[in-house]
C-alpha cells in the first residue's frame, strides 16, 4: 500500500488547515533538531488552507538544510492527510506530529536512539508544556497529564490503569507495518487510536519513548477544550463498535463521575444540612489540585484555570461518553460524530 525507499530513517508527517503561525514554530523547532537533517524528511499535508500556508512553506525550505516538501489535498481531513503523507514517504519509519505543537530538540534522536537498540513496530513519546505557555494552556496540561483525570492511559505516567496507545500528535510507525496492516481509517475522531490497536495487533513491540518530547499547546479556549473532550466521550464508543478491546473499564470513569456529581448536587438541593460535605470535598480536591500545578508550573495565575478545566474535561468526556453509548449501544444507531463544524486537529 504504502512506497517507500528507506531513503531516511524519519518521515515527519504533519497534517495542517490553516494553521500558518503554528507550521510556522513547528519547522523551526524541527529546523533546529540535533538529529542530523540528512536522515530525515518533513512532509507538510496541506487541508486546503487560504492562510499562504504553501508560500512559507515554499519559502522556508529554500533557507534551510530540511528536507521539506508539501502536499495538498481538498478538504478530506487529517486522517486522509496523513495517509497521503505516508503514500509520498520515504523513511523507514513515519512519525506523525500535530501542527500546534513544538518539538524538543532532542526529540527525533531521541527516537532513534530507541529504534537503534530495537526495530519496533511503532512508538510514541509524551506532550509536554513550555514555561511561556498561557496559563490556560498549562492548567490544560495538568488536567491532560494527572492520573487523577486520565488513569495514567495517555502516557504521562509510569503507572496506568489501561494499555498505552501511542498518540497522532507524537507517535510513529515502521513503513512495512502499515503495509501489512493499511493506513488510518475515516473516522473523524479516535482514529489515532484504532491505528495503534492495529499496530499492537500485529504483536511487534510498542514503546514509549519518555525523552521524545513535543511542547503541545492544544486547545485556547475553554470551549474549543470542551468540544475537544466531548468527542474524545463519543471517539470511544465507536472505537469500541469497531472492536470491543478498545473499551476499557478506565473509559467508563469519567461517565459514572459525572453522573455521581449530577446525583450528588440534586441531594444537596433536596438537603443542604446533611449533603455539604461532599459538594465541599470535591471543591477543596480542586483547590488543591490548583495548588498543586501552582508548584508544577512555578505560575501562580494556573490557580485560577485548574479548578474550571479539571471537570470541564471529566464531565466533557462523561457527557460524550454517554450520549455516544446511550444512542450506538443501547438504541443501536449509525456512528455519532459529535462536534464537527469548524474542528480540524
Amino acid at each position: 500500500m504504502m512506497t517507500q525507499d528507506d531513503s531516511y530513517l524519519f518521515t515527519v508527517i504533519i497534517p495542517t488547515y490553516n494553521r500558518l503561525s503554528e507550521i510556522r514554530e513547528l519547522l523551526v523547532s524541527l529546523r533546529d533538531q540535533v538529529f542530523s537533517p540528512a536522515n530525515f524528511e518533513v512532509l507538510i499535508v496541506d487541508d486546503g488552507s487560504t492562510d499562504k500556508t504553501e508560500e512559507f512553506v515554499e519559502r522556508f525550505s529554500h533557507e534551510t538544510s530540511l528536507n521539506l516538501r508539501f502536499i495538498r489535498q481538498d478538504h478530506q481531513g487529517p486522517g486522509a492527510a496523513r495517509n497521503l503523507g505516508m503514500k509520498h514517504a520515504r523513511g523507514k519509519y513515519f512519525i506523525f506530529v500535530d501542527s500546534d505543537c513544538i518539538a524538543h530538540p532532542r526529540w527525533l534522536q531521541a527516537y532513534a536512539d530507541a529504534v537503534s537498540k530495537q526495530d519496533v513496530a511503532g512508538f510514541g513519546g509524551p506532550d509536554r508544556v513550555r514555561a511561556d505557555f498561557s496559563p490556560l494552556q498549562k492548567a490544560i496540561d495538568y488536567s491532560m497529564t494527572s492520573f487523577i483525570t486520565t488513569g495514567g492511559i495517555r502516557g504521562h505516567s509510569q503507572k496506568k490503569l489501561s494499555k498505552y496507545y501511542p498518540r497522532s500528535f507524537n507517535m510513529g510507525v515502521r513503513a512495512d507495518i502499515v503495509d501489512k496492516i493499511g493506513g488510518m481509517n475515516d473516522l473523524r475522531h479516535g482514529q489515532d487510536i484504532e491505528f495503534s490497536h492495529r499496530i499492537l495487533a500485529t504483536g511487534e513491540p510498542v514503546i514509549k519513548v519518555d525523552d521524545a518530547i513535543v511542547y503541545h499547546k492544544r486547545r485556547t479556549s475553554i470551549k474549543k477544550f470542551f468540544k475537544q473532550v466531548f468527542n474524545w466521550g463519543v471517539a470511544r464508543i465507536n472505537l469500541y463498535k469497531i472492536d470491543p478491546g478498545m473499551l476499557e473499564p478506565v473509559h467508563f470513569f469519567p461517565a459514572a463521575g459525572t453522573v455521581l456529581t449530577v446525583l450528588v448536587l440534586v441531594l444537596f438541593l433536596l438537603a443542604p444540612g446533611f449533603f455539604w460535605p461532599f459538594p465541599a470535598l470535591g471543591i477543596l480536591a480542586l483547590l488543591m489540585m490548583g495548588l498543586h500545578g501552582i508548584i508544577k508550573y512555578k505560575d501562580v495565575r494556573v490557580f485560577l484555570y485548574i479548578p474550571v478545566i479539571v471537570p470541564t474535561q471529566i464531565f466533557a468526556y462523561g457527557l460524550g461518553f454517554i450520549q455516544a453509548y446511550y444512542k450506538r449501544v443501547i438504541l443501536k444507531q449509525d456512528a455519532f460524530t459529535g462536534f464537527v463544524r469548524n474542528y480540524y486537529k
